[in-house]
């Protein structure tokens, strides 16, 4: 009977294989394709259930970084690799047009993120679309006590930074792993259960032990399809059910703010990146590109919702106020100089001599405006065995410096150089051992920056006079001391080093 079922499994297989030649032949297009590569082509096949050497579970700017790393190194390009995404855009290739409206959600990219898609070759696909470089940033307190300007130039760089839509970030990840030859499959469905091996094997339907099967996780998908692979990798966000269906515990906490993220238009071009810190939370203004930019406004719920509800015009005189003279004066330019804690220190830096600047007023909205919550969430492990996770998977922060995205592409590229390294000496990719030196490396740099942010959320969180006198002598300070300058611009642009250890 086993040899019956086999030849049947054998002639069914053989038929699949005339009917893609025949579909090769007449140009007709097999429909139950998703992505150019059948899953039944794969290397590795276990009872008509595809074998891959690493799943993705979830197809966003972080998920698809990582696929994209993959296919451009030497050493992983020929890894099979499967993601798995119910978002339509990843198998119906949307298009962007440059006359569409800037979208609301944005990204505030660094030097190092921009080094790594570069090395992708994704940056040229950026570079068609929309967005925006930065070289300076200004940054001040609405007591009027103090504020701070950082020029690239203080660091010997071009630009501090470059804001971009994520759909644009998203597309360009996309295009480049369409455009690479490389295993892929993109499964279109959501992932509803995850059964990693035991140190035993597992027994086939067949009832024969399969090496393929025994030493890989089974993913269940919501359409019914299933697969294996040597590596699940955890990319699906802050509610990752991934790091659910594997139990994996979070630290974390909500913050009692909400932030209103929305487009604005000027009536010139802005080229700074502006952000003011209020009573209730930062407000910044970020340039997008011709004569927009992006609104990310972080307030109490309440006020949220009220800021929501307001009419546009009230909105837009509200965004003026707010990074205007509102809740307090402007700082003086000259408030620390001669004469002060600060004049002994005869700075050397460009911006150190840069007065205060009001930013560009905000003629009209140019989008809808969008409202959420905000949390901090870290897990408490990011790797086991043939699991590991990254981005929002693994940890949330304040929006308050834009870093949220750049950990999550730092997740990617470091999780992609220790896979090369284990396939380099010939070691099982999923090993615990080997995803673990992953772990070590990006859990530190992330902690570290998790708690620099959480720190700035909470002293800007407070309206006391002596509190407010500190945080005006840490402004004048990182605006005078050009050393302590130089160590805040290289730490934000990437530099994983502490900024003050260092």
């Amino acid at each position: 009977r086993l040899s019956v079922g086999r030849r049947i499994a054998s002639n069914i297989y053989g038929v699949r294989s005339v009917h893609r030649t025949l579909c090769s032949i007449t140009g007709v297009k097999n429909p139950d394709l998703v992505s150019e590569k059948e899953p039944f082509d794969k290397p590795g096949l276990t009872d008509d259930i595809p074998q891959y050497d690493i799943a993705i579970v979830g197809g966003g700017m972080v998920g698809m970084a990582l696929a994209c790393s993959l296919a451009t190194m030497p050493l992983t390009k020929q890894l099979s690799v499967a993601i798995i995404d119910s978002n339509p855009a990843l198998v119906n290739n949307f298009h962007i047009k440059k006359e569409d409206p800037p979208d609301p959600r944005v990204s505030t990219v660094t030097p190092a993120t921009i080094s790594f898609f570069k090395d992708m070759g994704a940056w040229e696909f950026v570079q068609q679309h929309r967005h925006a470089y930065f070289d300076k940033m200004q940054v001040w307190d609405y007591t009027g006590l103090g504020y701070t300007r950082y020029n690239a130039r203080d660091v010997d760089a071009d630009v501090l930074g470059c804001v971009v839509e994520n759909k644009v970030l998203h597309k360009s990840l996309l295009s480049c792993v369409q455009n690479m030859d490389f295993q892929k499959t993109i499964y279109s469905s959501r992932l509803s259960a995850v059964t990693f091996p035991t140190r035993s094997s597992v027994t086939s339907s067949s009832g024969t032990s399969s090496s393929a099967s025994g030493s890989s996780a089974r993913l269940e998908l919501d359409n019914g399809n299933s697969m294996y692979a040597k590596l699940v990798v955890g990319a699906d966000g802050s509610k990752s059910s991934v790091r659910e269906l594997a139990r994996i515990q979070t630290t974390g906490w909500k913050y009692s703010q909400s932030a209103i993220i929305c487009t604005v238009e000027h009536a010139v071009e802005n080229f700074c990146a502006w952000q003011r810190f209020l009573p209730n939370g930062p407000i910044a203004l970020l340039p997008i590109g011709e004569n927009f930019s992006n609104i990310v406004w972080s307030m109490d719920p309440k006020e949220s919702v009220d800021r929501n509800s307001m009419s546009e015009d009230d909105f837009v005189n509200a965004v003026n106020d707010a990074l205007d003279s509102g809740y307090g004066p402007h700082p003086q330019s000259k408030s620390f100089e001669g004469g002060n804690i600060f004049s002994w220190l005869k700075p050397d830096g460009i911006s150190t001599h840069e007065g205060f600047e009001v930013p560009p007023k905000v003629l009209k909205l140019a989008s809808q405006r969008l409202a959420f919550p905000l949390s901090l969430m870290h897990a408490n492990s990011y790797a086991s065995k043939r699991l590991v996770l990254i981005g929002d998977a693994a940890h949330t922060v304040h929006p308050l410096a834009g870093q949220g995205v750049n950990m999550g592409f730092a997740d990617a590229c470091s999780l992609s150089k220790v896979i090369a390294e284990g396939v380099a000496v010939g070691s099982d990719i999923g090993e615990v051992t080997l995803l673990k030196r992953y772990e070590s490396e990006r859990k530190a740099a992330n902690i570290t920056m998790m708690a620099i942010l959480d720190g700035f959320q909470k002293a800007y969180s407070i309206d006391f006079m002596p509190i407010n006198v500190l945080r005006a002598l840490a402004f004048n300070g990182a605006q005078y001391i050009s050393p302590l300058k130089r160590k805040i611009i290289s730490y934000a642009s990437g530099n994983q080093l502490l900024p003050l250890f260092t």
